[in-house]
Order: C-alpha cells, then structure tokens, then sequence
C-alpha cells in the first residue's frame, strides 16, 4: 500500500488531535453524570461537586469549539449529548413531586402568606367597613337591600317572612335547594376572589372597591336576618364556610394588593422585574386561596346542610378559623440557631 494511501484526511487527523487533547475531561464528566443518574448527587463528595461545573464548562467549550471549526459529526453529537445530561443533573429540578407539594404545604404557602402581612391587614380593613357599611346603610334605608345584595338573596328578601328566612338557613332534607344556592354561593366568591387578586395591576384602588362592595352585601344580608331576630342564627350558618371562604377573599384581596404595590412602587427593579418577583409571592398565596375555596365549597355542598345546630356551626366555623390562623402564622417558620453553651467556669472567667 502506498504512502499517500495510508496518510488520513486531515479532517480526521485534525479531529483525533482535538479528542486526544481534551476527551479526558468528557470521559470525567461522563464517569460522573453515570454515577448521577444511578444514585443521585447526594453520594458525591464535596471534591467531586466543586469538580462538576468545572468539568460540565470544560465539555461545553469543546463542544462550541468543535462546532466553530466544523469537526465530524459523530464527535459533535456525542458533545451534544453529554452536555445536555449533564445540564440536567445540575440546573435540572430535582426534587420529586411528593417533595414539591410537601414544601409547598409545609414552607411556600405560609410563608407567602405572611409575607403579605401588610396586605392582609388592608384587604381585612376593607372586608370589616363593607360588612359595617352595609349593615349601616340598610338601618338608615332599607331600599338599600335590594342593590347592594342582587342575585345573592335567593328569596332571602325584604318580603320574606321570619319563617321563610329561617327555612333558608336551616338544614335540608332533600338538599337540593340549599345545594343550588350553595353552588351559586361559592361561583360568587370565586369571582370576588380572583377579581380582587387580578384588578390589583391596575393600581390596587379597584381592589379596594371590589372588597368593600362585597363586604357591603354580606353586611346587608346580616342586617336582613338581624332585624328579623335571626342575627345569630344567620352568623352561625355563614360561619361554617364563612371562615375558610373568607378568609381566602382576604388572601386573594392582598396578593392583589402586592402587586399593585410593586407595579407603583418598584424599588431599585424595573418595573417590569418588580411585577415578575411579586408574581411569584402573591401566585403562590393564591393558589393557596383558590385551594381554601375548594375546600370552603365542600364545606358549603356538605357541612353547612347537615350541621343545623347554632352552637354546631359556631364551633365548626370557629374550628376552621382557628385552623387557618394557625396554619398560616405558626408552620413553616425558620428556626433560630441555639446558641453555644457556655460553660459556668467560661461565663465567670475561669479557665
């Protein structure tokens, strides 16, 4: 065989020197994404942790390289590959999902929620002078009933006799009524819900008027029942759900609330990064209250037709509130660093 017939493509010269000058940190690099994908990065020591950024920067060099001088294809999907394994095991996500609901429950929800305390504080505000609102303004006009409750009475009107009014907050036999109103109800407050967490980026005052307005009708519907002597009877039974579905208005009124805030008053972000970072505070307080509204909807199809007792219904809905606001203020709190003993001897300057 000649010469010339044994000499190799200078392609193929020119790619064997790149691989033999650089293939043994791919071969590290892919010695340790294996062990990755077999056991998890929790077996890696300390040393190789710090080594697998080094390693993974190392590869993607060669690959762009290897791509900007046109080397043989093989060797460019292989880089290709390896990279992308790699990408995975250390920017990747890799908590399962059992973890990821568990922090979310247990740390992100909580802390979101506190985290919106200034927030929670107005959108109650807002809530407690609708309901007094209402209350006040149906004491001084009656007529004011009709506009301020709308679709929500459901016979529980001016006309309504005291016997009428009771049969709608009493238990039922067949359900089906009270079911209606209950799917009515709980439609209503979803609405308010989600409406006075999305007004909030346009400034935070349509929150505030959706909250008070809402507070205003259920204030109305307490004046109804008050003046008919079924004041505490009307509180019981709202309470049963009314602590869970309530409370979660509140929530969502305050993640819109923090949005409208970070939108006018940015700090040192754009406003544009402002409105990304508080998205992810109030979203995830959101989730929470739509979360709440589900269960509040199970509590209304359910709890509030077969509890009828008064005292029943206070304690469950005191129960849920109690709940709630231990939930949210105690579970998922950072825990302090204990400090160092210090010994008698140290403490009194002994040795």
């Amino acid at each position: 065989m000649s010469e010339a017939a044994n000499e190799k493509p200078p392609l193929q010269l020119k790619s064997q020197k790149f691989r033999e000058a650089r293939e043994k940190d791919w071969k590290a690099l892919a010695k340790q994404i294996d062990r990755a994908e077999n056991g998890g990065l929790r077996k890696f020591t300390t040393e190789e942790l710090l080594d697998l950024p080094v390693l993974y920067r190392s590869t993607v060099s060669s690959l762009s390289m290897a791509q900007s001088i046109s080397l043989d294809r093989n060797l460019i999907t292989f880089l290709q590959a390896l990279c992308a394994r790699a990408y995975v095991y250390m920017y990747g996500p890799h908590a399962r999902p059992g973890v990821i609901v568990r922090d979310f429950f247990l740390r992100d929800l909580p802390r979101s929620v506190r985290a919106l305390w200034g927030e929670l504080s107005l959108s109650t505000l807002c809530l407690v002078l609708g309901i007094v609102g209402g209350i006040l303004m149906c004491m001084a006009d009656p007529s004011w009933y009709d506009p301020l409750v709308g679709g929500m009475s459901q016979g529980r009107d001016l006309n309504a006799s005291v016997d009428d009014l009771r049969k709608t907050i009493g238990g039922s036999e067949s359900g089906e009524p009270l079911a209606a109103f209950s799917v009515f109800l709980m439609s209503h407050n979803t609405q308010v819900t989600l409406s006075a967490f999305a007004l909030g980026v346009i400034g935070g005052l349509p929150t505030a008027f959706l909250m008070i307005v809402f507070g205003m009708s259920v204030g109305a519907m307490v004046w109804l029942f008050a003046s008919r002597g079924l004041g505490p009877d009307f509180i019981a039974w709202l309470s049963i759900h009314g602590t869970t579905e309530l409370t979660a208005a509140v929530i969502g009124a305050a993640a819109g609330f923090h949005l409208a805030r970070r939108i006018m008053f940015p700090g040192h972000l754009t406003r544009k990064a402002a409105l990304a970072e508080a998205g992810r505070l109030a979203g995830t307080a959101m989730l929470g209250a739509m979360l709440m509204l589900v269960i509040a909807g199970f509590i209304e199809g359910v709890a509030r037709q077969t509890v009828t007792e008064m005292w029943a219904r206070f304690t469950f809905g005191g129960v849920m509130l109690v709940f709630w606001l231990a939930y949210f203020i105690a579970v998922g709190r950072l825990r302090k660093p204990r400090p160092p003993k210090v010994s008698h001897e140290v403490r009194h300057g002994q040795t």
